[in-house]
């Protein structure tokens, strides 16, 4: 067993879990950490669609309640339907434009410069959006219409750019549109669920070659710190935004950005001359 392998799983099973539900950009942080432990190879890209599998089924648990009565409403719950209608919606924009750019966004912008650019730019979206003096038309996720259900979906469509952070473009548009903070929090994770079950899958039956039996013990430690991290930061996120705002977190994106752009700066003069 490879002791050194195991540990990278770990620490890439934190980073995934930690980062994946604060506006703060996951695919951001596993390019980075990823390149830094030189674990980016095709292995490691299945790797990434795994621990993101840990990091959801920590969401479908967290809200085991909520999933269990909406789904036992379905047949009668206006408001169970309503809420599933809406998370269609929403999650129909980027499904469709992943499937048409996944490929080229991979190829020309999964690089550190392109994420530090994008940190950058994520940060002062959100100064722009909290500064705006509002009152929120929308508390609670029932009672959300389909229109700003699409609103939302149109937002998440920029978290296919690496860097940006889907639940911070969720979150933020939300917010934009008329939702609470924690309301746009609360639909952010929900919206996760069919978001990520479905590039997961999707990714895991075009990669299915590439997962063997002797890479289970590596998989599993990334699976299970992932679940357990992803547990710990939503919970941690619901508690911090019932008291504060997300500035906190745009100007770590801006020292990360910062520090991404210094770190890499020769191969970014490489690139550019």
């Amino acid at each position: 067993m490879d002791l050194l392998l195991l540990l990278k799983a770990f620490i890439l099973g934190i980073v995934e879990g930690l980062t994946e539900f604060l506006p703060i950009s996951s695919t951001g942080h596993l390019i980075i950490v990823g390149d830094l432990l030189n674990f980016n190879d095709e292995v490691g890209k299945v790797f990434e669609i795994v621990i993101q599998l840990g990091a959801i089924l920590a969401v479908c648990w967290e809200y085991r309640s909520k999933i269990m009565q909406v789904a036992g409403g379905l047949g009668s719950d206006a408001k169970a339907q309503r809420f599933v209608f809406n998370l269609m919606i929403a999650f129909i924009p980027a499904a469709v434009l992943g499937l048409l750019f996944i490929k080229s966004i991979k190829a020309h912008l999964f690089n550190p410069f392109a994420v530090a650019i994008a940190f950058i730019v994520g940060a002062l979206v959100i100064f722009w959006v909290e500064s705006k003096q509002r009152t929120p038309r929308i508390e609670q996720v029932e009672d959300m219409t389909w229109q700003d259900a699409l609103k939302v979906g149109l937002a998440q469509c920029f978290a296919l750019l690496p860097g940006t952070s889907r639940s911070g473009a969720t979150i933020m548009g939300g917010m934009l549109f008329g939702l609470s903070r924690k309301t746009a929090t609360e639909f952010s994770f929900f919206l996760a669920i069919p978001t990520m079950f479905a590039a997961t899958f999707y990714d895991l039956y075009k990669h299915w070659g590439l997962l063997h039996a002797h890479d289970f013990a590596t998989f599993a430690v990334g699976f299970i710190t992932a679940f357990a991290s992803a547990f710990f930061a939503v919970r941690a996120l619901l508690k911090y935004i019932a008291h504060h705002n997300f500035v906190a977190f745009a100007w770590y994106r801006i020292v990360f950005g910062v520090v991404l752009l210094i770190y890499y700066r020769e191969q970014l003069f490489q690139a550019m001359s």
